[in-house]
């Protein structure tokens, strides 16, 4: 393993020695993005790697119209600023503080949540996870449902009333439109 390499994503050569090579799981890998769009940062250096990889093994390479290149609609949208997924979560306040070196796993969680971010941003209020607030005690509070408020059905017909209304005033109106074809 090249030290430079090393550095940036901190995978030891004895480490890779673990797993199966690419020909080894091409098939798995294969059937498990199908033909799902794959939201890749920077996806020109990464496609790159695995269309050479699905080469060597006589493969097809992924189509473009699957990947969504979340560096160019961050360029889009941000013209000139930094686009590194690093400045994307600075730009989203996204917490990134465990990223240390480049790791799959974290790197498309982060991800995931810049490219919510860039789509339009999260919902107000929807947490996907959960915050279980504590009392003084040391405890998880217990939540308390809301209380509901129960209305009384209204009416949706008119009442005697606005529909004399409605007639006097229909028949104020001089020549509408309705009666034109007369």
């Amino acid at each position: 393993m090249p030290l430079a390499a090393f550095e940036i994503h901190g995978l030891s050569e004895k480490f890779l020695s673990e797993f199966p090579v690419f020909s080894a799981i091409a098939d798995d890998f294969l059937g498990f993005i199908g033909d799902d769009p794959l939201i890749i940062h920077n996806a020109g250096f990464d496609l790159g790697f695995l269309n050479a990889e699905l080469k060597l093994i006589d493969r097809d390479s992924l189509k473009s119209n699957q990947i969504v290149d979340t560096v160019s609609i961050a360029r889009q949208m941000y013209p000139g600023a930094p686009a590194s997924l690093d400045a994307l979560c600075r730009r989203f306040e996204i917490d990134n503080s465990a990223r240390q070196n480049h790791g799959a796993l974290l790197d498309a969680e982060l991800l995931a949540e810049v490219y919510l971010e860039l789509r339009g941003g999260r919902e107000p209020g929807l947490v996907l996870g959960h915050d279980v607030k504590t009392a003084a005690s040391g405890q998880p509070e217990t939540l308390q449902p809301t209380k509901m408020i129960v209305r009384a059905a209204r009416p949706h017909t008119a009442t005697a009333d606005e529909l004399s209304a409605h007639k006097a005033f229909i028949e104020s109106l001089s020549a509408p439109l309705w009666e034109n074809g007369k």
